[in-house]
């Protein structure tokens, strides 16, 4: 390291413009995701709120979705909010209702 050179100086440049580079790329990637999959979205689709909310979609518009989350009971929400279809979500196998096994308790 006694010789000084312009290549530590061009690393040490380059490494934080090549981390802001991918940083508004793969935010301009989620962007384009959300748009997309908002853009998929029907009257009748099974969905997931970003807070964990399972619901039907029964109404939208540009800016709310509105969700049966139970029978007769209808919430609205900010389209930004639906994260996912349900269909995407993991469940497990139809019929089988968790048990209490399934729940490890604390210090177990």
């Amino acid at each position: 390291m006694d010789n000084p050179s312009g290549a530590s100086s061009l690393i040490i440049l380059a490494l934080p413009l090549m981390l802001l580079g991918w940083m508004f790329w793969s935010a301009n990637r989620r962007t384009k995701q959300m748009r997309q999959f908002n853009s998929s979205l029907n009257v009748g689709d099974q969905v997931v709120t970003s807070s964990g909310i399972f619901g039907t979609i029964r109404h939208l518009d540009d800016v709310s979705a509105h969700l049966e989350v139970a029978e007769g009971t209808i919430m609205r929400f900010d389209r930004r909010a639906l994260a996912m279809k349900q269909a995407d979500v993991t469940a497990p196998p139809p019929g089988r209702a968790p048990s209490s096994d399934d729940v490890s308790e604390p210090g177990q």
